[in-house]
C-alpha cells in the first residue's frame, strides 16, 4: 500500500505560468463552458451539517500535521518534536527536541523559544523511494541560533528516523526580546513547509523576527517564502534577479503561518499574520513582494522603538482599527504599488491568522473548493477575539467572492493548524493540545 497523500490533480500549464510569474487570464463569460445546470444541483447548494471527533488530546504546544494517504499521521509538538500516530491510534515518538524523553532520537541542538520550535512537517512525495520527510525547527547547532529545513529518512515501520541532513541552515531566528507586544525571542518565526503540486519543490514560509530591515532585505531568508529541491537548492525558475537569494520566491513578508495551493489553478495561496491592522490571505505569483516594510524614518514615519513601526502607533495601546491601517499597513501598496494585492484582509483586525487548506470533494457540498482559514483568537490592544474557521469562496478569476465562517461542532479554540485528510475530513488542530476531525454528514 502506498504511504503518501494522493495529490489533486496537477495542471502543468497554469501551473508553470502561476509558478514563473507569467499571467493566467481567466476565460471571459462568452469563453467559459456552461456550468449553469451544474450550479444547479442540490449538492452544490447543501451547506454540510458537521459532527466532530476527538483525534489525539493531551498534546503539547501541537504545531502542525500531514498525511500518508492510509491515515498515518506525522505531527508536531512545538517545544517536544516530532511523532506519528498510526492508523490504529498508537502514537510513536520520532524526534525529539532538547532535554525531551521517550523519543527515538533526540537532538541536543533543536530547542523552542517563544514561537520558535518543532514547527511544519511534510512528507516527500516520493517518500515510497527515498523513505524522506522533513521538519522546520530553530536550531544552535552552529551559533547564532537560525531556523533550518531537516530532512530524515523514516524507517519501514515508522519507529525512527535517521539520515539527517540540514537542506537550509540560515533562516534567521529572533535571538533577544524586543519592546514590542509579543516582543519575546523566537517571535515572527514562520515556519509552514509543503511540496508544490509538481512535487518537486518544497515551499518554506518565515517571519521577520520583529527585525524592520529582513523582509525587503533581498539577501536575508526571513520574511520571505522560499522554493527549494529536496536537497535545500534553489528552483531554477524563482522568478527574482541575481540580487537576491536564489532561495527567494516571494519577499516582504511579515510572518507566514499557513500555507496550501489552489485546487485547480495551483496557484499558492498563504495566510499572513498583521499587526494591529489586519491579516491577510494573499494569492503569491513567483518573484512577487507582500508589501510589509516596517522601517523606521519611511512612508511618513519617525523614529520607532526597537528599530521596528510594526506596531506603530501608540506602540501597546488600542487605537481605532482604519486609522491603525492607514498609519502602517501591512501590504504598503503607495512605498511599492507593484505588490500583491491581498485576496482577503479581517477587517483592519489581526486575530491570529493560522493555516489553511481548501475543502474538496462532493461531501463538502456548498463549501466544495473554498479555502478554510483558522484563527487563534488574538484579541490584544482592543481586538475582539476570533476564535473560529471562515470559508472564503475565490471566484474564476482569482478574487474574493464570499466569506462565510464555518459553524462548528465542538468548542472553538486557537486553531493552529488545519488540514484536509486523506479521508475528506478536515482536521483542527487546536493549541490547547487536541487534534480534531471535523466530518461532514
Amino acid at each position: 500500500m502506498s504511504h503518501r497523500l494522493t495529490r489533486r490533480p496537477f495542471n502543468k500549464i497554469l501551473a508553470s505560468a502561476i509558478l514563473t510569474g507569467l499571467t493566467v487570464t481567466a476565460c471571459s463569460d462568452s469563453e467559459a463552458p456552461d456550468t449553469s445546470s451544474a450550479d444547479t444541483q442540490p449538492k452544490d447548494m447543501v451547506v454540510p451539517d458537521l459532527s466532530h471527533s476527538e483525534v489525539l488530546s493531551g498534546l503539547e504546544n501541537p504545531w502542525d500535521i500531514t498525511f500518508f494517504d492510509d491515515g498515518t499521521m506525522l505531527y508536531t509538538e512545538k517545544c517536544r518534536g516530532l511523532s506519528v500516530r498510526m492508523p490504529d491510534g498508537s502514537v510513536n515518538h520520532l524526534l525529539g527536541m532538547k532535554d525531551t524523553k521517550d523519543y527515538a532520537m533526540t537532538q541536543q541542538d533543536l530547542f523552542c523559544q517563544g514561537q520558535a520550535g518543532m514547527n511544519g512537517v511534510e512528507i516527500d512525495p516520493d517518500f515510497e523511494d527515498n523513505r524522506y520527510i522533513y521538519v522546520y525547527s530553530a536550531s544552535d547547532k552552529t551559533p547564532p541560533a537560525t531556523n533550518r529545513v531537516l530532512r530524515l529518512k523514516l524507517n519501514e515501520d515508522f519507529t525512527k528516523v535517521s539520515d539527517r541532513t540540514d537542506i537550509i541552515e540560515n533562516i534567521p531566528f529572533k535571538p533577544k526580546p524586543t519592546d514590542h507586544p509579543f516582543g519575546e525571542a523566537g517571535a515572527h518565526n514562520g515556519g509552514r513547509i509543503q511540496f508544490g503540486p509538481d512535487n518537486e519543490f518544497l515551499f518554506v514560509t518565515t517571519g521577520d523576527n520583529h527585525n524592520s530591515r529582513i523582509p525587503q532585505d533581498p539577501q536575508s531568508l526571513g520574511g520571505k517564502v522560499l522554493r527549494v529541491d529536496r536537497n535545500g537548492d534553489p528552483a531554477p525558475d524563482n522568478g527574482l534577479s541575481d540580487q537576491y537569494d536564489p532561495k527567494i520566491y516571494t519577499y516582504g513578508h511579515r510572518n507566514v503561518q499557513g500555507l496550501t495551493f489552489h485546487p485547480e489553478t495551483v496557484q499558492p495561496v498563504v495566510t499572513e499574520h498583521g499587526p494591529w491592522h489586519s491579516d491577510e490571505v494573499n494569492m503569491l505569483v513567483a518573484g512577487g513582494n507582500s508589501g510589509w516594510d516596517p522601517k523606521p524614518n519611511m512612508a511618513g514615519r519617525g523614529d520607532c522603538p526597537d528599530d521596528y513601526c510594526g506596531y506603530m502607533p501608540n506602540q501597546k495601546e488600542g487605537m481605532d482599527p482604519d486609522k491603525r491601517s492607514e498609519y502602517m499597513p501591512i501590504t504598503d501598496m503607495e512605498t511599492y504599488p507593484d505588490a500583491i494585492k491581498p485576496l482577503w484582509q479581517n477587517n483592519q483586525l489581526s486575530q491570529g491568522i493560522s493555516t489553511a487548506d481548501f475543502l474538496t470533494g462532493e461531501q463538502w457540498g456548498a463549501w466544495d473548493g473554498r479555502l478554510a482559514v483558522g484563527f487563534m483568537g488574538i484579541g490584544f490592544g482592543g481586538t475582539p477575539v476570533g476564535n473560529r474557521i471562515d470559508l472564503l469562496k475565490i471566484s474564476d478569476d482569482g478574487q474574493l467572492a464570499d466569506v462565510t465562517e464555518m459553524t462548528l461542532p465542538m468548542e472553538p479554540g486557537r486553531f493552529r493548524a488545519i488540514a484536509q485528510g486523506p479521508d475528506g475530513d478536515l482536521y483542527a488542530v487546536m493549541g490547547e493540545g487536541t487534534v480534531y476531525r471535523i466530518s461532514p454528514k
